[in-house]
């Protein structure tokens, strides 16, 4: 498409959305529809924006596997009709759903952006303006470097499914602790890391929904009960589950815990090895207390994201019906999300 970008706008719901009654102070949603008189500036972007807005919005807290699969179709229905996708979205669980956006949109070559705010719309002091602006810029912007699904907040544009909510409070609230922003916004909008062409060149779009939602999470700390362990492990409904380790990745020696991981292997069960640490990566054998994950057959997550680890999953179990087809793409990186020795995907 030349010319006048055109953009669809997706209010889910959130922060950004919500405007203070002037009769009693309570918090409704702001209406999009009249964006256009609430933010003339937008005109100077040179955009043709369209509106969606979720009816009944969604507080972040609420926004899952349904949600998602609810917003990629809405997506696929207009996607040869706009050049690209801004999604409002509230902060909390914004990192899962960008995650999970970037594996459902396979050979995605348009920008989806998602933004959201700390403080509602129309309150003085709120981050909404420059983040919901600068998103519409950026995924109209006309040499289209961002071809991806992508987090834009506080000057930073971050690959979603690297990105993680840091801050309740901040205005900075996400980071990429493993990979450095894709671009910046200051007086310029500077793009350091625009989408490669192995993201999205020869390749077809297409939405992949079928996710499956049996997958559980285990955090491990000091003292943690072995019965607890094995409600998780030995769980026969759950066909996933996420350790989160200490630092490189390494787990208590105890034979109870690896006998029980066995049992969970044995069950067909995919284990994943992720670190607790906000930054680096999963790094098994390197000690001890990690090489007996190997010889049980838990795969590593390297530098995922716990975000990134649990939607990948979801993804890969609904889309393969064999374990080791999932264990396979699990430990290699398919759409930027973990640290790779060449390009974006496989």
């Amino acid at each position: 498409m030349t010319g006048r970008k055109k953009i669809l706008l997706i209010y889910t719901g959130g922060t950004i959305g919500m405007i203070q009654a002037d009769d009693d102070g309570a918090f409704i949603p702001f209406n999009f529809e009249l964006i256009r008189s609430q933010f003339p500036e937008l005109e100077q972007l040179g955009s043709d924006i369209e509106v969606i807005s979720y009816n009944p919005p969604l507080d972040s807290s609420n926004m899952g596997p349904e949600s998602w699969v609810s917003i990629v179709h809405t997506i696929a229905d207009w996607y040869s009709k706009v050049d690209g996708f801004v999604i409002l979205h509230g902060t909390d669980t914004m990192a899962y759903t960008g995650s999970a956006l970037s594996f459902m949109l396979e050979g995605l070559a348009k920008p989806v952006i998602l933004t959201g705010a700390q403080l509602s719309i129309n309150q003085i002091r709120t981050d909404a303006k420059e983040n919901l602006v600068t998103a519409i810029q950026i995924a109209s912007h006309p040499e289209l470097p961002i071809r991806e699904v992508a987090i834009y907040f506080q000057n930073r544009l971050y690959r979603a499914n690297r990105t993680k909510k840091m801050d309740a409070d901040d205005f900075a609230a996400f980071n990429s602790p493993n990979f450095p922003a894709l671009g910046e916004a200051g007086v310029h909008l500077e793009f350091e890391f625009p989408t490669p062409e192995d993201a999205y060149k020869g390749r077809r779009f297409r939405v992949f929904d079928q996710l499956e939602y049996h997958v559980g999470h285990l955090r491990f700390y000091p003292g943690l009960p072995p019965e607890m362990m094995d409600t998780i492990l030995l769980n026969p409904k759950l066909k996933g589950v996420i350790l989160q380790s200490y630092g490189s990745g390494n787990l208590p020696t105890s034979p109870h815990l690896i006998a029980t991981l066995k049992k969970a292997i044995d069950q067909g069960k995919t284990i994943l090895n992720i670190t607790q640490c906000s930054a680096g990566t999963v790094e098994m054998g390197r000690y001890a207390t990690s090489t007996q994950l190997l010889k049980q057959g838990i795969i590593s997550g390297k530098d995922l994201t716990f975000e990134a680890a649990l939607s990948k999953m979801m993804y890969l179990m609904g889309k393969y019906k064999d374990a080791d087809e999932v264990r396979f793409y699990m430990e290699r990186n398919i759409r930027g999300e973990m640290r790779a020795d060449k390009g974006y995907t496989t």
